[in-house]
């Protein structure tokens, strides 16, 4: 592998019925035990994906079961390599996945590097979370990824690329490539295509992300004397944040000199334009179930006084609150680039401490959120949903944005995992 943050590597393709063994993200349909059962009876004596990965659903059940699924995990990913399931390939692939809704969102797979990823708030490294990460999440994860042979990765990195320079301009040539697969995905969750890149076409990756990586490119496009960011996670922020830790301690273990020289020290990850017209972003709205709409209203105004009441005016932000029939919206002043969930979520991190009795839950679309914020001692909250521009200015601004902040597109349409790499 070249000395590069994002480049090529070897990667691992299955000799097997492919509709079958791509299963979607471990994180989706955490509250759908038949979407998980249907998938368990699908791929029933069949390699799979679902055998060698766990859907967070199951991280419900008893610790002794837990063991147990990991355990299971481990051994499947042993006996699928000593069965030669995999045709391995050295390079970078270029990814079509065809949405259901019929658009084509564009990608790119290779291997980032570990050491130049950081998910802390105020990193200064080239790939950087999007979003807050909570430490707690991350031990099971790490329970999963330290004695596995495999990794199966449903990782997607965004970079911030309104000219098309990077992936549009390596699919403009994919007729240059080789098909490694091509078939639809299990469940009506579209189609996918994977093409493996020539060598004129790693040429042009390398050359491009020299360029994005500039420090001189990067402060005259964002107007900053910051370190560059070059990639910002989209989804998977806690598995990334995992690989990162599982790798912490393989360093701590080896020492840092061998650990540079292992396969963990790399994360394979889908690279995708945040200016691909197929990527939506969705804001993630607030309900507070057991509070009560007075009381937040005065915890939030001597929390911030400079709320006010009303639509807001230019250079502010509103927040509109619903109860039951009651309708209010606080306004604030607020610099150019800050989200609305940046200010709100601290305060309401700060109520909830204080109010151990309301909980809060983060919910997808405006009629849904409505509908919860009608129903008695709910408090519903809502905002401006962050625009794709605002993505890499708000965490170059604000280190990275609170938890929740944005979903990209529907679940069906999260990636699924498919490409492997060997990474013990």
């Amino acid at each position: 592998m070249n000395p590069c943050f994002f480049d090529s590597g070897r990667i691992l393709i299955p000799r097997s019925d492919l509709s079958l063994w791509s299963t979607i993200a471990c994180d989706q349909f955490t509250s759908d035990p038949a979407y998980w059962e249907d998938v368990r009876r699908m791929t029933e004596g069949h390699p799979s994906a679902y055998h060698i990965t766990l859907p967070e659903i199951y991280l419900k059940e008893s610790e002794e079961a837990t063991s147990r699924r990991i355990a299971s995990i481990n051994a499947t990913m042993r006996r699928y390599l000593q069965d030669d399931l995999f045709t391995a390939y050295d390079g970078m692939i270029y990814v079509e996945r065809t949405l259901r809704d019929g658009g084509v969102r564009k990608g790119l797979l290779g291997l980032l590097d570990l050491e130049q990823y950081d998910y802390h708030k105020g990193a200064s490294s080239y790939i950087r979370a999007t979003e807050e990460t909570v430490l707690e999440r991350i031990p099971p994860r790490v329970r999963i990824r330290q004695d596995a042979s495999l990794e199966l990765p449903h990782l997607m990195l965004l970079t911030d690329d309104p000219e098309g320079l990077l992936i549009e301009e390596i699919a403009a040539h994919k007729a240059d490539y080789e098909i490694l697969y091509d078939f639809d995905l299990m469940k009506e969750s579209g189609h996918i295509t994977g093409y493996l890149l020539n060598d004129p076409a790693l040429a042009h990756v390398r050359a491009v992300l020299k360029t994005f990586s500039d420090p001189a490119y990067f402060q005259d496009k964002y107007h900053t004397t910051t370190s560059p960011l070059v990639f910002a996670v989209g989804d998977g922020n806690h598995s990334l944040a995992s690989a990162k830790e599982c790798y912490e301690q393989l360093k701590a273990r080896i020492g840092a000199e061998e650990a540079a020289q292992h396969p963990a020290r790399y994360a394979l990850a889908e690279l995708v334009n945040l200016h691909d017209d197929s990527l939506s972003f969705e804001p993630i709205y607030r309900v507070l179930i057991g509070a009560d709409l007075e009381d937040l209203l005065h915890h939030l105004r001597a929390q911030a006084p400079a709320f006010h009441g009303g639509a807001s005016k230019p250079g502010e932000i509103s927040l509109h609150f619903q109860s039951g029939l009651e309708r209010r919206t606080l306004s604030i002043p607020a610099s150019p680039g800050l989200l609305p969930v940046s200010i709100l979520q601290p305060l309401l991190d700060a109520y909830l401490a204080e109010h151990p009795e309301v909980q809060i839950d983060y919910i997808h679309g405006l009629d849904a959120v409505r509908a919860l914020g009608s129903q008695e001692n709910h408090v519903a909250i809502t905002f401006q949903g962050m625009q794709k521009a605002d993505l890499f200015p708000g965490i170059i601004q604000g280190g990275v944005l609170p938890r929740k902040t944005f979903s990209m597109g529907h679940a069906e349409d999260k990636r699924f995992y498919l490409e492997g790499r060997e990474i013990l």
